[in-house]
């Protein structure tokens, strides 16, 4: 049995271009966390979506009941695999992840997935807390430009110091093919 689980967080319809919050780079990011996906499955890793739902009908994003919660059929789960709904943006908070992982035996987990400065971020240095060896495959992870003090901060810009802070004390950061070519 593997000790390694992927986790593929918030890969959802709603980061998408016919989404209400698009993110930079999402298709290509989505294609590398499915070849990601794909590997871990002809491995018998263990596979677990993450998806966000908003507590509130009438939230900007991720409303309960919109196709934008759903995840997108690129990475769509397989029979049997795991889907954990959260309302918050660490993965681990007020749901059955740590519970999860602590039952299948994981010791290593791979996180791909969106907001590299929010969600792929809260997950790892959570994952890293509980002691899990993390790895993030940053190309499969995209974010969004932000504004900051008047100043807009590129997408690239905020995803390089998400990876440069987690690469410094929270886990490995590695590309994709460098991912697979192991």
């Amino acid at each position: 049995m593997s000790k390694r689980a992927i986790i593929a967080i918030d890969i959802q319809n709603e980061y998408f271009p016919d989404g209400r919050l698009p993110l930079v780079g999402i298709e290509q990011a989505t294609a590398n966390a499915a070849r990601i996906i794909a590997a871990a499955r002809s491995v018998g890793d263990e596979v677990i979506h993450v998806r966000h739902v908003s507590l509130s009908a009438d939230a900007p994003i991720f409303a309960p009941g919109t196709a934008g919660i759903e995840i997108n059929a690129t990475v769509a789960p397989a029979d049997g695999e795991k889907v954990i709904t959260k309302n918050h943006v660490n993965s681990f908070r007020d749901t059955d992840l740590k519970a999860t992982l602590d039952a299948n035996g994981i010791e290593q987990v791979v996180i791909v997935g969106a907001m590299s400065h929010m969600c792929v971020e809260g997950a790892t240095r959570a994952a890293a807390d509980f002691g899990y060896k993390a790895t993030v495959v940053h190309d499969a992870c995209a974010t969004r430009d932000l504004e900051f003090g008047g100043s807009t901060v590129p997408a690239a810009q905020v995803h390089g110091a998400v990876m440069a802070a987690l690469a410094f004390g929270y886990g490995e950061i590695v590309d994709t093919a460098t991912y697979l070519s192991r």
